[in-house]
């Protein structure tokens, strides 16, 4: 029987993900990694072919970083909530317990945004216009009535 030794390099590579496993894995697209990566969410390694390659924990991250989207956050917010993790590791369950009650807040506020706005739609649903004095869409709490009436605002 012959035995094969394998190298501590060939043993890493083999726990590495090639960019279609991790994308298959984690249910997102190529591009999407691509894109994290570039907003610095994920890090992979390069081969000496130029094959990006990912730990195995990148698939925790993905998934913290899709479920934290669903919940409403920003890349920006997701990679500061990253940024703030000691050498910025993957979140273990402890870091995500503290990560979503620092979001707690932040979602409490956006919910109490979408009740309002839920609420106030069906008093000018019909208009179109948006551009009443005291519309509660694009001039909530009447902040513009001082100039008058008609559009103030063309892009906030």
């Amino acid at each position: 029987m012959v035995e094969i030794k394998t190298t501590e390099t060939e043993k890493s590579r083999r726990s590495e993900l090639s960019i279609g496993e991790v994308a298959r894995r984690a249910g997102v697209a190529v591009s999407a990694l691509h894109f994290y990566e570039a907003e610095g969410l994920i890090l992979s390694q390069r081969t000496q072919s130029g094959h990006r390659r990912y730990g195995r924990d990148v698939l925790r991250r993905i998934a913290v970083i899709r479920v934290a989207q669903a919940a409403g956050l920003s890349l920006k917010e997701i990679a500061a909530a990253f940024a703030s993790l000691p050498d910025g590791r993957t979140p273990t369950a402890k870091d995500w317990a503290a990560l979503s009650a620092s979001w707690r807040d932040l979602l409490d506020s956006r919910i109490r945004q979408m009740t309002r706005l839920r609420d106030a739609l069906s008093g000018c649903i019909g208009c179109g216009c948006l551009s009443l004095d005291e519309c509660p869409l694009r001039n909530d709490g009447d902040r513009l009535a001082k100039e008058g009436a008609g559009a103030r605002l063309l892009v906030e």
